[in-house]
């Protein structure tokens, strides 16, 4: 991946993972209703055979979606940064394998590097990188998926990078693409996106506000 500036902002998560240790279980607390999520994790469940190997990028507490996965008989292995999301993810999840790793190591290889996965979810996760990081990103997924493998992408519609916004009682970085430049970052990396949804969303929590989210539905092509 890139060096200089790039490489340190990819490095410096410390602010990131503090806030999602802190927020835990209230992160679900504040979003308790999660359709697209679990529509695109169906559509995994049903395209996959059981057994299938599967990538549950920015875990989190692995509810919904590493805990959906598993129940279809799916093997799941969930990343996360936050050590505090993977305590509560190896709880709810206790037939999933989850990892502590960097979304932006991906391109690295390391543990998942010889894995090779049928599909990937990445609910939410890459709005966590610098847009400068997110197209690597999608082409190291590119990489740890098996030939026609399946992605389920989700992210907020905002054209923003890397902004500091307030969440749940701390301060995060996010970034984000409006829906067409999304889709080209997406095919750029090598994807052919086969359905999209869009959902608006209010959580349940006053401190975040209304978002409009995007599903992508991609094969590596």
């Amino acid at each position: 991946m890139g060096t200089g500036g790039n490489e340190q902002v990819r490095r410096d998560r410390t602010g990131q993972v503090e806030a999602f240790d802190a927020i835990g279980d209230r992160y679900d607390e504040a979003f308790p209703h999660k359709e697209g999520q679990i529509e695109a994790g169906g559509w995994l469940t049903a395209s996959l055979p059981e057994g299938a190997r599967v990538l549950d990028l920015g875990c989190g507490t692995g509810l919904p979606t590493a805990r959906q996965l598993a129940d279809a008989g799916l093997r799941v292995t969930g990343v996360d940064l936050s050590p505090g999301m993977l305590d509560l993810a190896r709880r709810n999840v206790p037939g999933g394998e989850f990892v502590r790793a960097d979304i932006g190591d991906l391109a690295d290889g390391g543990a998942l590097a010889e894995k090779g996965f049928a599909g990937v979810t990445a609910f939410f996760a890459l709005l966590m990188l610098p847009r400068a990081e997110i197209p690597q990103a999608l082409q190291a997924i590119h990489r740890l998926l098996e030939p026609g493998g399946l992605l389920a992408l989700s992210m907020v519609e905002a054209d923003v990078d890397d902004m500091q916004i307030p969440f749940l009682g701390h301060t995060i970085r996010v970034s984000g693409y409006l829906r067409d430049e999304l889709r080209h970052v997406v095919t750029d990396a090598g994807f052919e996106v086969v359905k999209e949804e869009s959902y608006a969303y209010a959580p349940a929590s006053s401190d975040v506000p209304p978002e409009l989210q995007l599903f992508l539905y991609c094969r590596r092509a």
